[in-house]
């Protein structure tokens, strides 16, 4: 785990180090749990956004997109229970003055036992080579028993308080197991309470005609209260969905690992609205299309997993997340839920509007269902970004650092370097730039030996290296150099942009989702 943390504090300084991510406010010091993308950062974080919007609104013909407001009507956060509900289970450590969430705090420690368990079975299977069995070692290991029987009786008393929402009982699990406060190891633990997660701001000019209305802690509600809008225009027919990508808000007690967690942050949501009794269906294939979406990227298989919700949202009546393997654990970046009916029936409630649709078919008016599928941008950037952080030692004990990204991410998809800043070298790049910059963000440098150049490209991810030298003046040819395998090829000009375009282009990440 310390080997793990010592990766991750390398990608949050190679992060700033190369223009990906920076504190925000850094020459105040910062302001906690808020960042800023910089220019490398923009580009690998506008390009995720691509993928997921083309991915929804090119391949289905029946979701469309909008972009609602930020500030919306305060009754929309009473009819969706976040007036009332949108509350953390929250602990203080009296000797550090820290505050914690409590659920994390146990999912911690449960997190610690599936640890234990996994180092028995590593042991063990490097102990017996490929004879080992790993579902017979898990069977009749005395030490594996003990600690998932363990494990299995704590889940089972989380899951039942975390349902109930009984906030004692929380406390008791932390205290029976001796959880103890990361910065000062203690156990001197307060009650457990409730905080709710909103920040609350005034809108209007004077102080008595100012109206109590809220930074929107998620973008879904603005889905909703358009969804009359758009299913009228669009002439829709369910199934459809309505896509949408945007900032929301969230007042973090507990907010770490960099950007996995912060106040302010950008969700990519889609609520697809079906018929009442065909939701699970939906919720299936959904949950199959969306892992699909992420594997399509080439980050590894294995790294991805499901995570089937112990507690579901008074709205939901099945919900799941697809994990991802970040340095330090399997952690969220989606979340896929049918949450029936409520919203839609909370804001017909709540405006006195009529929100039904009418189904040509059934001859009929119903309230849709839905199903939700919900990806964090910046959690969704931080496993594209620590997926593809080495440090690499080449042939000769040389090293480098490579962020291997998904070429179609690529915030720099080519770099154009002339070999020396004369004899016409420059102009030619610059020609070359001049013809691919429509196409490809592609990048300029003269600076410095070619090998330093290639590591700062190898640095912020680029896929191609093109360098011209004095050959190019004769033949029009360039060294294409690739960045994951360092090879050079020699290649005509005329044939950079098929080569280039066959790797980088988005349609060739979106060919895989068919």
């Amino acid at each position: 785990m310390a080997q793990q943390d010592d990766v991750f504090k390398k990608i949050v300084s190679h992060a700033k180090e190369y223009g990906f991510v920076f504190p925000s406010s850094d020459i105040y010091d910062g302001l906690s749990a808020v960042y800023d993308y910089g220019q490398n950062g923009v580009e690998l974080k506008n390009n995720i956004k691509r993928y997921w919007w083309d991915a929804m609104t090119l391949l289905h013909e029946n979701i469309v997109g909008i972009d609602s407001a930020i500030f919306m009507h305060p009754t929309i956060w009473k009819a969706s229970g976040h007036v009332d509900a949108f509350n953390d289970p929250l602990i203080d450590n009296r000797d550090s003055k820290k505050r914690y969430r409590a659920d994390v705090l146990i999912e911690d420690h449960l997190a610690k036992i599936d640890d234990k368990i996994n180092k028995e079975i590593a042991k063990a299977a490097k102990r017996f080579g490929d004879a080992f069995d790993e579902a017979q070692f898990r069977a009749t290991n005395a030490r594996v028993l003990e600690y998932q029987a363990h494990r299995d009786e704590l889940h089972n008393r989380f899951a039942t308080a975390m349902n109930a929402n009984d906030l004692e009982a929380l406390r008791q699990i932390i205290i029976d197991e001796e959880i103890v406060c990361p910065i000062s190891g203690t156990k001197n633990w307060t009650e457990v309470r409730q905080f709710n997660l909103m920040f609350k701001t005034e809108m209007g000019s004077t102080a008595d005609g100012a109206m109590s209305v809220y930074l929107r802690p998620e973008t879904a509600q603005g889905i909703f209260v358009n969804y009359l809008n758009v299913q009228k225009t669009g002439r829709m027919r369910i199934p459809f969905g309505i896509a949408q990508i945007g900032k929301a808000f969230r007042n973090e007690i507990v907010a770490r690992q960099f950007i996995f967690r912060m106040r302010e942050f950008e969700q990519m949501e889609m609520q697809f609205f079906v018929r009442p009794g065909e939701e699970l269906k939906w919720f299936a294939q959904w949950k199959e299309w969306r892992l699909k979406w992420h594997k399509a990227l080439g980050m590894g298989d294995e790294k991805y997993r499901y995570h089937d919700h112990d507690k579901l949202a008074h709205y939901a009546n099945a919900a799941t997340d697809i994990e991802f393997l970040m340095p330090f654990g399997f952690k969220e970046v989606e979340g896929i839920h049918s949450r029936t009916n409520f919203d839609l029936s909370q804001h017909e409630k709540f405006s006195g509007k009529k929100i039904q649709y009418f189904d040509p078919e059934l001859n009929e008016n119903y309230t849709p269902y839905v199903i939700e599928t919900s990806i964090g941008v910046d959690r969704m950037f931080l496993s594209v970004l620590c997926s593809s952080y080495e440090e690499e030692t080449l042939p000769g004990g040389d090293t480098r650092v490579v962020l291997h990204l998904p070429a179609p991410l690529a915030p720099v998809k080519c770099a154009v370097l002339p070999l020396v800043r004369k004899d016409g070298l420059p102009e030619k790049a610059r020609e070359i730039v001049d013809d691919l910059k429509f196409d490809f963000a592609t990048h300029y440098e003269e600076k410095d030996a070619i090998g330093k150049r290639y590591r700062r490209q190898d640095a912020i991810g680029t896929p191609f290296c093109i360098t011209v030298d004095h050959q190019t003046l004769e033949d029009n040819t360039v060294t294409l150099r690739e960045r994951d395998s360092m090879e050079q090829t020699r290649v005509n000009i005329a044939d950079l942009h098929r080569l280039i375009h066959d790797r980088v282009s988005l349609a060739s990440l979106l060919r895989k989702l068919k």
